[in-house]
């Protein structure tokens, strides 16, 4: 399965840690990397959302790929690229909602960062919640199991289970415990090196644990 609609949304796996979420009427990129394949213009980015500066979350090539001349992108304040069009500076803890929402999309940023590893230091990345079609999807970006989790509230969540530079299968099935998601997609494995994962472990764990369906989609780079 490529891609699957949940509610009146669509979410596609793109690989990596990239997603593409479409709803009625505005399309939704989170980190694309790799991206293969022409993009229609139809199913390019309204909305570009980078959680880190590394070169899997944010590649230049691939953001150029996907986004619309008319895009926002949304970057960590701390990021040092530079970026074209309308591209705004956020950081952990800014709601973005109501007269804030993006082209009308309310999203929430919040706080990503490793515990007892260096990959990802607090402050340095972040994640997102968006609220598309009145369905709450979080995207963790790069983390580990962070307190923070325990406060997010969301329909579906993303999360990586790669370990090495994330969380691994079994803090990633804690995490769909503690925010209690109805989905669960899982991310950040079985492409770049370091990533490897055993992504039956993880769907055995979280159904041991909580009520939460997962959800497991081939990469869509080729789309």
């Amino acid at each position: 399965m490529k891609g699957i609609d949940i509610g009146k949304v669509h979410i596609d796996w793109l690989g990596h840690a990239g997603f593409r979420l479409r709803g009625d009427n505005l399309v939704v990129y989170i980190d694309p990397y790799e991206v293969g394949g022409y993009i229609d213009y139809e199913d390019q980015a309204d909305v570009l959302l980078i959680t880190h500066e590394h070169f899997d979350h944010c590649s230049p090539q691939d953001i150029q790929k996907v986004r619309k001349s008319t895009a926002t992108t949304l970057i960590p304040s701390n990021c040092s690229l530079q970026f074209r069009g309308d591209a705004r500076r956020i950081e952990a803890g800014d709601v973005l909602r109501d007269e804030l929402a993006i082209k009308g999309l309310n999203i929430e940023v919040v706080a990503a960062y490793n515990i007892g590893k260096s990959f990802h230091p607090p402050g340095e990345g972040v994640g997102y919640v968006v609220d598309l079609e009145g369905l709450r999807i979080y995207h963790s970006g790069d983390t580990d199991l962070i307190d923070e989790m325990s406060v997010i509230e969301a329909d579906v969540v993303l999360l990586p289970i790669g370990g090495n530079y994330t969380m691994d299968e079994k803090q990633a099935a804690e995490a769909v415990s503690c925010i209690g998601p109805a989905y669960v997609i899982p991310m950040h494995y079985g492409s770049v090196e370091g990533t490897d994962a055993d992504v039956n472990l993880f769907k055995t764990l979280v159904e041991k644990r909580s009520k939460a369906k997962v959800i497991i989609l081939e990469n869509n780079t080729d789309s």
